[in-house]
C-alpha cells in the first residue's frame, strides 16, 4: 500500500513538472537580466484588474499575460526623525539649529530626548537631577533647557556653575559659538539691555555669554550678561566704579541684596556630586538652598556622572530625576599586573565580585590574561609598572591615536613624560608637516613671558607633554604637589595641541580627570594612587570616562597598571560601589576630625555653617529665628540627617556668630542683624575665621601704616591663605636682610621678629601648638608670600620668582591672580567698615597689581597683548602712551614685539618667517585696540569740556 501511494505521488509530481517545462520551453529566460518596459501602454502588459476583483491565470500563460505584482512599500518609522534638533516639537530657532550643526551636533540621543520630555522641564516648572556617564552627552541637555528658557523670556538670566576655571573658559567659548547670530525681537528686550555695550558685541550676537572666574580680567556686572558661566571659587572682579564679587554664590548674594534676583530663571549645577567636597561642597549646598528658599521661578538643573543616591538629591531639590548608562562609544577596561593584561569585564577573568576573585587568581594564572607585555632590555624600564605604562602609550601612538596617562604626583607626571618621549620617534623621522606643528608649539611655549617648563622643552618635539591643573585656591588643596606646576598659558597651549593631534600623549595628574575635556582613545593609569592614598571609586570612574569620545575614536580603552602590594586593594576598588553623596557638613568631614564628642561635632558643624548663616542674615533672606530654621530645613543636611539635628546645630551657630561679633539681636527681639564686621566679611567673600584675622591685621595697620614704601600695602593685598607652601627660611632670611628701612618697620608693626627668622634659617622649627602660635605662623607665611608679590609687582618675571623662592611657576602665577581678587575684597572690606582712607590707599595700588607693572606702564598695560615685560620694552622703545601706539602702524610695531620675545627656536629659515607672520598679526591687534582706546579717551575728554 505504501509503495503504491509513493508511486502515485511520484507520478503526479512528474506530470506537473513535465507540463510546466513544456509551457516554458519556447521562451526560457533563465540566467538573463530581465527588463520591463516603463511605458504603461505596452500591449504585452495586462490591463489592471478592477477593484474588488481577483483574477487567476494558469501557469502556462504567465510569461505573456500575467500582470506583475508590486511589493509593499516599507515605511521607515525613524525614531531618529524625532531626534533631529530641528524637529518641530523642540521649537528651536533655525539659527540655533544651524549653530549646533556647525559644531557637529545635528541630533540628540534617545535618552536625551526622553530626559527633556520629563514632566514640566521644557516649561521650566520642574527642577531636574540627572546622571549620565562621562562622554554620554549630559551637558547638551542642560544647554538646551537653559537656552530655551532665556529665549522664551528675553531679558532673563541663567547661571552655569562649574568646578574649575579651565571648564569655565572652555564652556564660554562653546556657548558663544552656540548663540552666534541669534536675534530675538528688539522690542522684547528691556530698554536698558538695548543700550548695553555688552549687548552690541557682534561676536556674541544678542545673547551675552560672560565668564566669571578667578584671575580673569572681565569687567562685567549682573546687568552685563544673559548667561553667566561661573566657578565655585571665591574670585572678585573689578567694576568700573566699584569692586563686585564674581563667583556664583556671591553673584546670587548680590542679586538677592539689590532685588534683581527675579530676572534669574535657570541655574545649572555641574558635577553635583561635589556637594560633598570637603572644601567647596558647602558652596554648592548654599547656592541650591538659597534658590529653593526664594520662591522664584528659578529652574535648577543638577547633573553628574556619579550620583548613587540620586533619589535623595532629587527629593532635596524637588526635582524630576533621570538616569542613563548610555555611552555612545564603548569602553574596554583592563587591569595590568606583572606585565599581564587582563580584561576587567570579561566573564572568564575579572567580572566577579571581590569575594570570588583574589590576587592569587591573577598571580597563579587562574584568571587568564589577554596579552603579555614583554620585559624590557633596558634597565631604565625594569619596573614592570613603568614598563607597562611606556609600552601601552607607545602602542597607542603607533596606531595614530592619542592617549592620556594619569599619574599620582607631580614628580611621577614629569618622569613619565620624559621616559615615554625616550621611546618615541626622533623628530627628523617625522613628516615635515607634523614636525612644523610641534616646532610652532615649542616656539609658542618659549615666547611666553613666564618662560617654558624645562620638561616640556625636552618632550614636546616627541609628541609628549604633561598637563597639571593648578587649583585657584591652593590653600584648600591637600595635594598641592600633585597639582602645582604649569602656568595657565602653558596648559592652554598643551590642551589645544593635544586636541589637534600635534601632541599624542598627555601625562596628567588625577585632578585633570574632572578639570578639562581631553578625550583619548586610551587612558592609562600609572598605579591607582593620588599622592600616598588610593583614589576613590568616583575618581576612578572620572579617569576612565576620559577614554573614547563620539567623533574622536570608535572605542575607548582603559588600562590600570598596579603593583603587587596594591593588587588586593585595586581589585576591591575596581568592584567598589560609588559612595553616597551627602552634605559636606557631616561629622566625618576632614575639617572637623579633631572633634570627637557629639557636642564638639555640633560646634564644628556650627562653625562650618557660620558663613552660611551670616550670609543669610546679611542679605536679609532670613532674619528671624523661625525664618532661619525654615531656610536651613531646605538644606541637604536636613534631608540626610533630619531637621532636629540641624536645629541643634543652628542654635550653636547663632551663639557662635554672636560671640564672634558678626551678628546681634535687634532690640532684644528674635530678629538678627549683621554687625558692621559681619557685613564686611560677607562683602569680601571670606570665611568668618579669616575675616576676624583680617580685621585684626587691618585694625593694627590703621594705628601704624607704613606709607613711605610698598611693602605694607602688598602685605595687605596678600591672601590670608598660605597656599600649602613650604617656606624656605633661608630665602626668607636673605630677603629680610635686603629690606630697606620702611620694610623693616613693616616687619615690626605686623609682629615678625628678625631673630626668629634667623633661628628658623639655621634649622629651627615654627611652633604651632597653641592658637596664638598658629596665628603668628600665619603672619610669617603671609609675609613670605608678600615678598614674592613684591617681586611680581616690580616686573620680575614669574619664572625668575619661581626659581628664587623654590616654588612651581604655576603656583607663583596663581598667587599673582589670587592677589588681584583678594585685593578687591580688601577694598570692599574697608569700605564696609567705614575706613575710606584705607580703601582709597589700597585702590590706588590695585591697578599696578592688576597690570603687574610699575606706575609708568599702567596706561600701556590696558592694551591687549601688552603686559608687564612687553609694556617695558614698548616704553624703552619710545612708545610711552596709548596715543603713540595708536598712531603707529603694525609694521612699525613689529620690531618692538620681536624684541620683547624670549629666545626662539629656529632650526629653519621658514621658522623666522612664521614667527614674523604671527607677530605681525599680533601687532595689528595691538594697533587696532590702541586706536579704540585712544578714541575712547578723546571722546571722554570732549564730553568733559
Amino acid at each position: 500500500m505504501k509503495s503504491m501511494q509513493g508511486l502515485l505521488h511520484k507520478t503526479s509530481l512528474q506530470e506537473a513538472r513535465e507540463r510546466r517545462q513544456a509551457s516554458l520551453a519556447a521562451i526560457s529566460v533563465a540566467g538573463q537580466k530581465r527588463t520591463w518596459p516603463s511605458d504603461d501602454t505596452d500591449p504585452s502588459r495586462p490591463p489592471p484588474a478592477p477593484h474588488g476583483t481577483v483574477q487567476f491565470q494558469r501557469a502556462s500563460s504567465l510569461p505573456a499575460a500575467l500582470g506583475r505584482l508590486s511589493a509593499s512599500g516599507i515605511v521607515q518609522l525613524r525614531e531618529s526623525a524625532s531626534l533631529d534638533l530641528g524637529h518641530p516639537a523642540d521649537d528651536l530657532p533655525s539659527q540655533l539649529v544651524a549653530n549646533f550643526a556647525s559644531l557637529g551636533i545635528k541630533q540628540i540621543y534617545p535618552w536625551q530626548k526622553n530626559c527633556l520630555r520629563g514632566p514640566g522641564l521644557l516649561d521650566g516648572d520642574k527642577n531636574l537631577v540627572y546622571c549620565a556617564p562621562t562622554g554620554g552627552g549630559k551637558s547638551l541637555v542642560a544647554d538646551l533647557l537653559m537656552l530655551k528658557r532665556i529665549m522664551r523670556e528675553p531679558g532673563t538670566k541663567a547661571l552655569l556653575v562649574l568646578p574649575y576655571v579651565a571648564l569655565v573658559q572652555e564652556k564660554v567659548r562653546w556657548l558663544r559659538n552656540v548663540v552666534q547670530g541669534l536675534q530675538p525681537p528688539a522690542e522684547s528686550l528691556p530698554a536698558d539691555d538695548r543700550q548695553s555695550p555688552w549687548r552690541r558685541r557682534a561676536d556674541q550676537g544678542v545673547i551675552r555669554v560672560v565668564g566669571f572666574f578667578g584671575g580673569g580680567k572681565v569687567r562685567a556686572t549682573w546687568d552685563d550678561f544673559d548667561i553667566g558661566v561661573c566657578t565655585l571659587e571665591k574670585a572678585r572682579q573689578p567694576n568700573i566704579s566699584s569692586w563686585i564679587l564674581a563667583d556664583a554664590n556671591a553673584l546670587i548674594n548680590t542679586a538677592i541684596d539689590d532685588c534683581s534676583i527675579p530676572r534669574l530663571r535657570a541655574v545649572v549645577l555641574d558635577e553635583l556630586h561635589m556637594v560633598d567636597d570637603d572644601h567647596r561642597g558647602y558652596l554648592l549646598e548654599l547656592i541650591a538652598t538659597k534658590l529653593l528658599s526664594l520662591e522664584q521661578p528659578v529652574q535648577i538643573r543638577g547633573m553628574s556622572a556619579a550620583l548613587p543616591n540620586m533619589n535623595l538629591m532629587a527629593e532635596w531639590l524637588n526635582a524630576h530625576c533621570y538616569e542613563t548608562r548610555y555611552r555612545p562609544v564603548p569602553i574596554e577596561e583592563h587591569l595590568v599586573y606583572g606585565g599581564k593584561v587582563h580584561a576587567a569585564r570579561s566573564s572568564h577573568s575579572l567580572a566577579r565580585t571581590r569575594g570570588q576573585l583574589s590576587s592569587q587568581d591573577i598571580t597563579e594564572g587562574r584568571a587568564t590574561p589577554l596579552r603579555q607585555i614583554q620585559n624590557s632590555a633596558h634597565k631604565e624600564f625594569s619596573d614592570p609598572v613603568l614598563n607597562a605604562v611606556v609600552s601601552l602609550a607607545y602602542e597607542t601612538t603607533s596606531t595614530g591615536f592619542g592617549s592620556l596617562v594619569f599619574a599620582g604626583s607631580r614628580a611621577i607626571c614629569e618622569s613619565d613624560a620624559r621616559w615615554i618621549s625616550r621611546v618615541m620617534p626622533e623628530p627628523h623621522q617625522l613628516c615635515p608637516a607634523l614636525l612644523d606643528k610641534r616646532m610652532d608649539l615649542l616656539s609658542d611655549l618659549r615666547s611666553l613671558s613666564t618662560g617654558v617648563d624645562p620638561v616640556l622643552e625636552e618632550t614636546v618635539l616627541y609628541g609628549v607633554a604633561f598637563h597639571r591643573r593648578v587649583p585657584f585656591v591652593l590653600a584648600v588643596e591637600t595635594n598641592s604637589d600633585a597639582d602645582a606646576g604649569l602656568t595657565s598659558e602653558e596648559r592652554d597651549l598643551i590642551a589645544a595641541a593635544y586636541d589637534s593631534g600635534t601632541i599624542l600623549i598627555c601625562v596628567a595628574t588625577c585632578s585633570l580627570a574632572a578639570g578639562i575635556n581631553l578625550p583619548a582613545r586610551r587612558v592609562i593609569l600609572h598605579n591607582a594612587r593620588m599622592g600616598r592614598e588610593l583614589i576613590g571609586p568616583s575618581m576612578l570612574r572620572q579617569m576612565r570616562g576620559r577614554a573614547g569620545r563620539q567623533g574622536k575614536s570608535p572605542v575607548g580603552e582603559t588600562y590600570l597598571c598596579c603593583r603587587e602590594g596594591d593588587l588586593e586593594q585595586v581589585l576591591e576598588l575596581m568592584h567598589a560601589d560609588i559612595p553616597e553623596v551627602l552634605s559636606c557638613l557631616n561629622t566625618e568631614n576632614r575639617r572637623i576630625q579633631r572633634y570627637v564628642c557629639e557636642g564638639a561635632a555640633l560646634f564644628a558643624f556650627a562653625n562650618l555653617a557660620g558663613r552660611a548663616l551670616l550670609e543669610v542674615i546679611s542679605i536679609r533672606l532670613a532674619t528671624g529665628r523661625e525664618s532661619i530654621r525654615d531656610y536651613f530645613s531646605r538644606s541637604l543636611r536636613a534631608y540626610s540627617h533630619g531637621t532636629e539635628f540641624v536645629y541643634k546645630c543652628l542654635e550653636s551657630s547663632l551663639d557662635e556668630v554672636q560671640s564672634m561679633g558678626l551678628a546681634a539681636t535687634s532690640g532684644g527681639s528674635e530678629n538678627f542683624i549683621p554687625t558692621q564686621l559681619g557685613k564686611a566679611i560677607v562683602a569680601s567673600a571670606i570665611d568668618p575665621d579669616d575675616g576676624i584675622f583680617v580685621h585684626k591685621e587691618l585694625t593694627r595697620a590703621l594705628r601704624a601704616f607704613v606709607m613711605n614704601g610698598e611693602m605694607h600695602i602688598l602685605y595687605v593685598f596678600t591672601p590670608v591663605q598660605d597656599f600649602g607652601i613650604a617656606v624656605n627660611w633661608q630665602v626668607f632670611c636673605n630677603k629680610m636682610e635686603a629690606l630697606d628701612e620702611s620694610g623693616l618697620r613693616v616687619l615690626s608693626f605686623i609682629g615678625i621678629k628678625p631673630t626668629a627668622i634667623l633661628k628658623l634659617a639655621q634649622g629651627g622649627s615654627l611652633k604651632e601648638t597653641t592658637e596664638e602660635e598658629r596665628e603668628v605662623a600665619r603672619v610669617y607665611r603671609r609675609f613670605y608670600l608678600a615678598l614674592q608679590l613684591q617681586d611680581l609687582y616690580n616686573e620680575v618675571p614669574i619664572h625668575v620668582v619661581s626659581r628664587k623662592y623654590d616654588m612651581a611657576r604655576g603656583a607663583v602665577q596663581t598667587l599673582s591672580q589670587t592677589c588681584q581678587g583678594f585685593a578687591a575684597g580688601m577694598i570692599k572690606f574697608c569700605v564696609q567698615m567705614g575706613w575710606g582712607v584705607m580703601a582709597a590707599a589700597l585702590d590706588h595700588y590695585s591697578d599696578r597689581l592688576m597690570a603687574g607693572a610699575r606706575t609708568d606702564l599702567l596706561a600701556l598695560a590696558t592694551i591687549p597683548f601688552i603686559k608687564s615685560r612687553t609694556a617695558r620694552v614698548f616704553w624703552e622703545s619710545g612708545y610711552r602712551s596709548v596715543a603713540a601706539i595708536a598712531n603707529a602702524n603694525a609694521k612699525e610695531l613689529l620690531p618692538v614685539l620681536m624684541q620683547a620675545q624670549p629666545n626662539k627656536i629656529r632650526l629653519k629659515a621658514q621658522n623666522d618667517e612664521k614667527l614674523e607672520e604671527k607677530m605681525l598679526a599680533k601687532a595689528e591687534v595691538i594697533s587696532a585696540a590702541a586706536n579704540r582706546l585712544w578714541q575712547s579717551q578723546m571722546q571722554a575728554e570732549i564730553d568733559l569740556e
